[in-house]
């Protein structure tokens, strides 16, 4: 792999530029983001007023821990999303090329190519990166297939529907980080906050690298109440699932075949991936298409509220009549 091309979903004030209408017309379901998120409720003025304190940080920890059942070994380190982790692990990772399977999720790339990283799709590396499940097709990495290399990243931005197939028991070794985000299963993206799970050897001063404070107030306070509501957590997997089941039989009864994904995003095969995508976007619905394939279409889950608007769109779409 040479470049590094980021291609995301969202970009939807484009799709309204070409489509028409407001950004509240539109449902988009081109990023896998929940779209029925938790009630964050009320936050404290002092959470907005003064700089992050370390009992607030210390609260969001202690829940993340437990949710997430890290090891006692393991360090924990709250940053400003995932995001802003994966820039940062290069400056971790030893000299040598670095094995990414591909296509996946294209931030990981990006920012070892921008540190001057030969990345490569297959063979061996002394780094590796492994998005589980995997962003697009939802590939489940298993124990045997995560290796121990000197340093093994396992992004499980989207394992939160999926609680047992969590790999974070590996951070009680050295050379495995796992990472979290809390904007995707939660639903809340623009509250800005992700976790990097790893030894203490292995994730050494990346804390300081992202500086004093790097976790928001507000994002302190919500965070640590979503990740203790652990009944909100288990209703919303069942919800999911079911919602995951409904949307793989409308792509069917279209003609499409799922090529996979998780509950919070389907992956879908069809001849005609972006006229499906255009015919959709005439009924206000963000989708997602590839660059690297015409025939593959990805749509997040909707809320129970916008469930007929899709079916309405989807009828609409090149298939089966």
């Amino acid at each position: 792999m040479s470049g590094a091309a980021r291609d995301h979903g969202g970009g939807l004030d484009a799709a309204v530029a070409r489509y028409g209408g407001r950004r509240a017309d539109w449902i988009d379901l081109s990023t896998g983001i929940n779209r029925v998120p938790y009630p964050s409720g009320h936050v404290g003025s002092e959470s907005w007023t003064a700089l992050p304190d370390a009992t607030a940080l210390h609260r969001l920890e202690a829940a993340a821990r437990l949710f997430w059942g890290v090891p006692d070994t393991a360090s924990l380190v709250a940053a400003p999303g995932a995001s802003s982790l994966i820039v940062r692990l290069p400056e971790l990772a030893p000299p040598g090329r670095v094995l990414i399977p591909g296509p996946t999720y294209n931030e990981h790339a990006a920012a070892f190519c921008m540190q001057g990283r030969e990345v490569v799709e297959e063979g061996s590396a002394p780094v590796a990166v492994l998005v589980h499940p995997n962003n697009p097709d939802g590939r489940l990495w298993s124990l045997d297939e995560v290796s121990e290399q000197r340093l093994t990243i396992i992004d499980e931005s989207f394992c939160d529907t999926l609680p047992a197939r969590s790999h974070v028991a590996l951070t009680d070794r050295p050379g495995t980080i796992v990472l979290k985000s809390f904007g995707k299963f939660w639903g809340l993206a623009g509250v800005r906050l992700g976790f990097a799970i790893g030894h203490p050897e292995t994730l050494a001063d990346l804390a300081e690298r992202l500086g004093p404070w790097a976790v928001s107030g507000p994002a302190l306070e919500i965070g640590a109440r979503a990740l203790e509501d652990i009944g909100w957590a288990d209703e919303t997997r069942e919800r999911l699932e079911d919602d995951a089941r409904r949307l793989d039989e409308l792509a069917a009864d279209r003609g499409a075949t799922v090529m996979g994904g998780t509950s919070l995003f389907r992956l879908i095969e069809t001849a005609e991936g972006r006229a499906w995508q255009d015919a959709l976007a005439r009924h206000r619905i963000w989708s997602r298409v590839f660059p690297w394939s015409g025939r593959l279409l990805r749509l997040g889950l909707p809320a129970p509220s916008e469930w007929a608007r899709v079916e309405e769109a989807l009828a609409d779409v090149p298939g089966r009549t």
